[in-house]
């Protein structure tokens, strides 16, 4: 069993983040990392250079936690949704934790809600968390 959590590098991801390594700690479970980049192969050299980055430092903060914990950097070109549904379903997990953000009606319609279909699709219970935007 474990908890699966969406990440990226934005003050939803981070709430997510800090929100799942706690129900790991309460669960006594581990945790896996889901960073999923559409067209991640088409990353240069720099932008490469900073998502790895940004992923051993995730890496880090729950190694120091002493959480156990995979980052699971995903370049399939797949929606977030498909991958974070297709890994809690491949480790039985227990929990999904995702981040959420204020989106207009219009931003909705356009752009769809991976936050959405992880709610009605996934295999297991989510934990939707807002960021603390009031600092």
């Amino acid at each position: 069993m474990a908890v699966v959590v969406g990440y990226l590098p934005t003050e939803e991801g981070r709430a997510a983040l800090h929100q799942a390594a706690k129900e790991c700690q309460l669960r006594n479970t581990r945790l896996i990392v889901i960073n999923s980049t559409q067209g991640g192969k088409d990353l240069d050299g720099e932008a490469l250079a900073a998502y790895e980055a940004t992923l051993a430092a995730v890496r880090a903060e729950l190694d120091q936690a002493g959480i156990v914990n995979e980052v699971r950097p995903l370049v399939r070109g797949l929606e977030l949704a498909d991958d974070i549904i297709a890994v809690a379903e491949e480790v039985s997990a227990d929990v999904i934790v995702i981040g959420l953000r204020r989106r207009s009606p219009v931003g909705k319609l356009i752009l769809g809600s991976n936050a959405q279909r992880i709610l009605l699709e996934a295999p297991c219970a989510v934990l939707a968390v807002k960021a603390d935007t009031s600092a």
